[in-house]
């Protein structure tokens, strides 16, 4: 990037989103501005995701979206979901990061789900209204979410976020390794 500033589209209204978008770009390019927003993009899946496959098209959906219907210099979408690995059901995220001429796509790291929350997303709640109502919390998904209730908010739903963004943006970096 050769401009002072970084402007970046994220496909959520989530502050969470925004605000690991906004953080993971700045720590990369700490010597220009970052300006991070959040638009509405549809992710063409079910509000809450229940495989691996539909978590990582939402996020390719959102980030295609933003950047067929916006200007930017990256377009970043965050899809949060479930699944049942070998070892039980699990939370995790998928980030999708385009611009004009590649893609990258990662998974953050994965949570493990209590066997009761799972079967509320079985039941066709979304994840952060399962922890409302086990928690007494009101919102969780637009705060620390799941993953800080789990983990007693050593690591809370942003900072995970963050580090996926970071990890996702590795063939932005380094475009001659990847080519």
């Amino acid at each position: 990037m050769q401009s002072s500033s970084i402007n970046v589209i994220v496909g959520s209204r989530n502050p969470v989103k925004i605000n690991a978008a906004h953080k993971a770009l700045s720590q990369l390019f700490s010597h220009q501005k970052v300006n991070c927003t959040g638009i509405h993009a549809p992710s063409g899946v079910a509000r809450q995701p229940m495989t691996l496959a539909e978590t990582r098209l939402g996020a390719i959906n959102r980030a295609s979206y933003c950047r067929n219907n916006t200007e930017a210099d990256f377009y970043i979408a965050i899809e949060g979901g479930v699944d049942v690995l070998e070892d039980g059901p699990v939370t995790f995220a998928y980030v999708a990061i385009l611009d004009n001429d590649t893609r990258s796509i990662t998974c953050s790291a994965q949570l493990p789900l209590p066997k009761y929350v799972y079967q509320g997303l079985l039941d066709e709640e979304e994840l952060g209204d399962v922890m409302d109502k086990m928690f007494n919390t009101n919102n969780i998904k637009q705060k620390e979410g799941a993953i800080g209730l789990l983990t007693k908010n050593l690591v809370t739903r942003e900072t995970c976020y963050t580090q996926a963004v970071i990890m996702a943006m590795a063939p932005f970096l380094n475009k001659s390794l990847y080519e």
